[in-house]
């Protein structure tokens, strides 16, 4: 919102919410009619019913570019603003359809009013020409000046400010206006388009040329990554006049007062509004190399439908805890060509890159899927793809790599151990976050508590938690006598005396992890506590208990560029995993922490608190 919203700046079906795409309904359905119902040749027109198609196309277009500057800049390779991005912008901008179903509802509305419009042929190459001509003439003239009046305090504070409330710009950051000004842009490129078709020499390839050429120019011009090669410019060097690069608008947003135009530089040029540090910049973000991080967050997919929620897919869901949504189901085609590009792809990619302070954090993601871990068949593939990520982490020099979700499986590698026995030299630490996970679970029970019950596979954290609660004196009860036995042989004689074998489900805190089943959690008594000490979170069977996340923490607000949900956990919230990788390089603790090897539990709690880590509380979870 500008810092002083001016009159028309909400859009007119904000009210709708995710219900918005209604308005264009009605022409949808009457195109589709006419088209394919209507008796009479004379109203197919192809120009009509191609509308819908033109404007999926756009969204898809937005949603490419998106996911690859997303990518690149997370790489660090020709990026060009280094500001971080973090909820608030995203969003922000998580309307930036609302310009695709504006400019729908005009081209159906247009077409509707104007009978030039119809049936128009194919391809006129007269057409074409007047279009380019008019937008490298009027159309970039008016921009000009219509952009500088824009950043008069009048304006800018009612209206444009809203746009510039992003430094560091993602592609969509171009369409992000109030209503207003968006009226004033689509009365700018309409011009070329309204005088094809009143000359008659208008057609359907110029008109989708136009409005490809202009998304592309946006979206470019605002992903923050260099693209345009230098040889470009050294070939045909006036291009530079009539040609704007990523690096050129990025300093419109961070100076504000200079590189005015829309995407032909030639009028800050003519009246000297070209920000003199333009070739520099450009030149460098050219140069710049792929970051080295200090810490490295190994994942990896978890469900076929979560590659629309990781940060390089859809901002509105990655922005918020992983849960299911219904019109994803709709999208399985892409789905399923997302799951063949990984299968055939078959590399480690990074997903996202953090500062914690003045350490470094990337996020790489094994492309293999929850299910995937659990096949035999799958194991050597999965191993040899974590062992590359850690060798190659090793040959950048990364001090610390963390493994998450299931890479640390004790079936699939003993916690990491396998990777430190084939490379025994290895000068990256591998960490597998056990430590602070039971630090965080044992922080999570409500003081008082005298009695726990364990439940579900058994792991190093698992027993890890009976044998500080043992030793503490808490009662440790668990339902299953082979549990039972496991942990009573893991246990020193003393602390034993603390484990029982229960067949009651009287206390109303329960530890659990992964196989918890439904029929368990519906013996447990109404108010029970559910801590999880797994990866995955239990499927919820009870509305009458209460759920705890997955052992996680609470960021502190030095954390930068966080504008994506780790999975099912809330914003600013990190696995324990995860944040065990980062405090390792922060401490500077030489040791690995793979096998059955474990930290010191209170002094890894204590690391995690004075460098800002705050306890996630039963509140927070339920928000």
């Amino acid at each position: 919102m500008a810092s002083k919203p001016g009159i028309l700046t909400e859009w007119p079906w904000t009210c709708l919410g995710n219900f918005k795409y209604l308005v264009l309904a009605p022409f949808v359905c009457h195109s589709t009619y006419t088209y394919f119902m209507s008796k009479d040749e004379r109203q197919r027109d192809i120009g009509y019913i191609i509308i819908l198609p033109l404007l999926l196309s756009r969204i898809i277009h937005n949603q490419i570019w998106i996911s690859l500057s997303r990518y690149k800049t997370a790489k660090g390779n020709n990026r060009i603003v280094d500001k971080s991005i973090e909820f608030d912008q995203v969003d922000r901008e998580s309307n930036w359809d609302d310009q695709i179903i504006f400019n729908g509802l005009l081209y159906y509305i247009g077409y509707l009013m104007l009978e030039q419009a119809h049936h128009l042929p194919f391809w006129r190459s007269d057409g074409i020409i007047i279009i380019g001509l008019l937008h490298s003439g009027p159309v970039e003239f008016l921009y000009y000046w219509l952009h500088r009046a824009l950043h008069h305090h009048f304006l800018y504070s009612r209206y444009h400010s809203h746009h510039h409330s992003s430094i560091a710009t993602e592609p969509i950051t171009s369409v992000i206006h109030p209503f207003a000004e968006h009226i004033s842009y689509f009365t700018l490129f309409s011009i070329p388009l309204f005088t094809t078709v009143f000359t008659g020499t208008a057609s359907i390839a110029s008109f989708g040329a136009y409005v490809t050429y202009i998304d592309f120019m946006n979206n470019m011009g605002h992903c923050n990554f260099e693209l345009i090669p230098k040889w470009i410019f050294s070939v045909f060097p006036p291009l530079k006049y009539f040609m704007y690069t990523p690096s050129y608008h990025s300093l419109h947003h961070t100076q504000f007062r200079t590189n005015y135009s829309l995407f032909m530089p030639m009028y800050d040029y003519i009246y000297d509004t070209l920000d003199k540090s333009s070739d520099t910049l450009y030149e460098k973000s050219l140069e710049r190399e792929a970051e080295v991080p200090d810490v490295v967050h190994l994942t990896h997919l978890t469900t076929p439908e979560s590659i629309y929620h990781l940060r390089l897919g859809f901002a509105s869901l990655a922005s918020n805890p992983h849960t299911s949504r219904w019109y994803v189901w709709l999208m399985w085609p892409v789905t399923l060509w997302s799951i063949m590009i990984t299968w055939i792809y078959g590399r480690t990619f990074v997903v996202e890159r953090n500062i914690f302070k003045n350490i470094k954090l990337q996020t790489w993601a094994i492309p293999k899927y929850r299910v995937q871990y659990f096949m035999k068949w799958q194991r050597e593939t999965i191993n040899k793809l974590i062992e590359e990520s850690i060798m190659e982490a090793d040959n950048k020099g990364i001090k610390v790599l963390s493994l998450g979700l299931l890479n640390q499986e004790e079936k699939l590698n003993s916690n990491g151990e396998l990777y430190l026995k084939r490379h025994p030299q290895l000068r990256v630490k591998v960490v597998d976050g056990s430590s602070l996970a039971v630090a965080v679970v044992l922080n999570s029970i409500p003081k008082g508590t005298s009695q726990v019950v364990l439940r579900g596979r058994l792991s190093k954290v698992a027993y890890s938690i009976a044998l500080a609660l043992c030793q503490r004196g808490i009662q440790v009860a668990t339902l299953d006598e082979e549990d039972y036995k496991r942990l009573n042989a893991k246990l020193t004689h003393e602390a034993a005396t603390n484990l029982v074998l229960s067949k009651s489900f009287v206390s109303k805190t329960w530890l659990v992890g992964d196989g918890l089943s439904e029929d368990e959690q519906l013996k447990a008594p109404k108010g029970t506590l559910f801590i999880p000490y797994s990866q995955f979170p239990p499927r919820k069977a009870r509305k009458d208990c209460f759920y705890f996340n997955t052992p996680a923490m609470i960021t502190p607000k030095h954390l930068e560029n966080v504008d994506s949900c780790e999975n099912w956990l809330p914003r600013r919230v990190m696995s324990a995993w995860r944040i065990a990788g980062i405090l390792h390089a922060l401490e500077g603790w030489n040791e690995n922490e793979c096998g059955d090897m474990m930290f010191d539990i209170e002094k890894v709690w204590k690391a995690s608190v004075d460098h800002g880590f705050r306890p996630l509380t039963l509140v927070a979870t339920s928000n």
